[in-house]
């Protein structure tokens, strides 16, 4: 094995290349690699790993949509579950397939249906109206730390219904599970360093009895108490829920920031039709791929592209190269807010696209509405710093000055 997977050959027809994809420099610029190994064609075999990488729109978008060939209960990271045990137990949503995954995904859904969502609304407007008072009066202000951490790890955790809430517990357990998916590299190493003062705050957060009566989180252990799960699994869900619901969202409000500030004339645009903020949403989720890399497992022997694929062989899905090919999106290298990308990868396909995008889009629809509407100019202050994630591709640090009108 390696790194937790079966060893494969390269299949005929698929070039072989001595590419590291965890390479820290790579994973903070990571716009050569992708247009390289785009060009590679369907598929590139990585000897490093032994995996099959995949970075083309059309073979991305097969290979991670279609979960009965290629499976997410063996793992979303390199790691085989069917040869290894995983360092913590599986999510149940991410990390299984139907008909385990139908059970489980039914709950979440209905605990984060549009209409709960629509409830928050308002409290999200006011919070992100809030902050973003606060950033116009300072000024200059680093906007990873002060916008797109502060803002999902404040409304975020009271939606759930989190007694109690700690903005660098949440970001680094998520920095955990992310890292995690990827080897037993220095970033996987130092950020699983963090474990034992991260975990047991989570799980004991998690807990029925730490949770608020009117959250997500309730309305997830009520299943239990029907039969739907069970308080095991309440508890999992819940706990999925803060990983999957905080990075990310961070991620693409960093993002989002930084993409309006380097492309004022978008920014002007969104400000002349504030209608657009959920296009601005989903363009920098396609131009900036908050998780660059899933792994998928081949369940059988198939055939993708006119390669063939065998049992066991482990597949990354590069979602930020293939929402950057040009065959499927002209002028792709650009951010467009007009462009309305719906069908980008960056929030899965199928039955594994994002169980809590609803919550995403509007917690960052209230931020950039809210910044549309009170902010004159976005500018940079300085260079931007990415933060090298195995999974995730984030700003550590940007520096920016929120102009008034």
């Amino acid at each position: 094995m390696i790194e937790g997977h079966k060893e494969i050959d390269a299949p005929a027809g698929v070039p072989v290349w001595d590419v590291d994809p965890y390479d820290p420099a790579l994973l903070a610029d990571p716009l050569d690699y992708y247009a390289e190994l785009r060009s590679k064609g369907p598929f590139a075999y990585l000897p490093r790993y032994s995996v099959l990488a995949c970075g083309r729109y059309e073979e991305t978008k097969e290979v991670f949509s279609d979960w009965e060939r290629f499976v997410s209960s063996r793992g979303v990271g390199l790691q085989d579950f069917s040869l290894e045990e995983p360092w913590r137990p599986p999510s149940i949503v991410l990390e299984v397939d139907p008909p385990d995954h139908t059970k489980a995904r039914a709950v979440i859904e209905r605990a984060l249906s549009p209409r709960a969502v629509r409830e928050l609304g308002e409290s999200f407007r006011r919070d992100a109206e809030k902050l973003v008072d606060e950033l116009l009066e300072k000024g200059t202000f680093e906007a990873v730390e002060e916008l797109a951490e502060t803002y999902p790890t404040t409304v975020f955790p009271d939606a759930v219904g989190l007694g109690k809430s700690d903005r660098r517990k949440l970001v680094d357990y998520g920095e955990m599970v992310f890292n995690a998916l990827g080897p037993d590299n220095e970033l996987r190493r130092n950020a699983m360093a963090k474990g034992p003062g991260v975990v047991p705050w989570i799980m004991e957060q998690c807990k029925r009895e730490n949770l608020k009566p009117d959250g997500f989180g309730a309305t997830i252990y009520a299943a239990s108490d029907t039969g739907e799960i069970t308080e095991e699994e309440a508890g999992l869900l819940v706990r999925s829920m803060l990983s999957a619901g905080v990075d990310t969202t961070v991620s693409v409000l960093g993002s989002a920031v930084w993409c309006l500030a380097n492309n004022p004339d978008q920014f002007r645009v969104l400000k002349d039709n504030r209608a657009l903020s959920r296009w601005a949403f989903e363009e920098t989720l396609r131009y900036t791929s908050p998780i660059h890399t899933f792994c998928r497992t081949a369940n059988v022997d198939t055939e993708v592209g006119g390669i063939k694929i065998v049992e066991g062989a482990k597949i990354l899905c590069v979602l930020g190269s293939a929402n950057l090919d040009e065959s499927h999106w002209p002028g792709a290298d650009s951010f467009d807010i007009e462009r309305r990308p719906s069908d980008h990868l960056a929030l899965g396909v199928g039955i594994h696209g994002c169980v809590g995008q609803n919550v995403a889009r509007a917690e960052v629809d209230a931020v950039l509405t809210a910044i549309a509407n009170k902010v004159g100019s976005i500018e940079p202050a300085g260079e931007p710093i990415w933060r090298p994630n195995n999974s995730v591709h984030t700003l550590d640090r940007l520096p920016v000055t929120f102009k008034g009108k």
